[in-house]
C-alpha cells in the first residue's frame, strides 16, 4: 500500500542532525532497563524500558504532567489508568492520558517488557504511593 499523507515539499528540515543514543544493555538486569531523554536527541519524547519477570511486579502509582504511551513488547500486563483498568498483552498499546495517575504490572507467567514513551523532552514524575 502505497501512502501519500502529506506532500514532502511542505515539511522543511530545522537543521537537527540525526541522533543515536543506547536506551538499554539487553543483559543488563533490573526492571527500570534503561532511558534516553528526547533532550539528548533533539526531540520532543522521552523513551524508557521496563522490564520484569517477576508476576505482580511493576512501577508504583505514579503521574506525569504529560501524555505518556505504552508499547508492550512481551508478556501481559494489568494497567490501572485512573478508574480504568485494561489487561494487555504483546502488541498491545495503551495511552495514559497528562494528569491521570497510573501503574501496571506483570500478569505472568514470564517476562513483561514494555516501551515507555513519554510525550516530553524530559522525564517528569510524581510517585504517588509510599515506600
Amino acid at each position: 500500500m502505497t501512502r501519500t499523507d502529506f506532500d514532502p515539499a511542505t515539511v522543511k528540515p530545522d537543521g537537527r542532525p540525526p541522533g543515536q543514543a543506547r536506551l538499554f544493555d539487553p543483559a543488563a538486569d533490573g526492571p527500570r532497563r534503561g532511558s534516553v531523554e528526547g533532550i539528548a536527541l533533539g526531540g520532543a519524547v522521552t523513551v524508557l524500558a521496563y522490564g520484569t519477570d517477576t508476576p505482580g511486579a511493576g512501577p508504583r502509582l505514579h503521574v506525569h504532567p504529560y501524555d505518556e504511551t505504552f508499547i508492550v513488547v512481551e508478556g501481559r500486563a494489568r494497567f490501572l489508568i485512573g478508574d480504568t483498568t485494561i489487561d494487555a498483552a504483546a502488541g498491545d498499546v495503551l495511552l495514559g492520558p497528562a494528569g491521570v495517575p497510573h501503574r501496571f504490572e506483570n500478569l505472568g507467567p514470564g517476562r513483561l517488557q514494555t516501551v515507555d514513551i513519554h510525550h516530553s523532552p524530559r522525564w517528569i514524575q510524581t510517585d504517588l504511593d509510599q515506600d
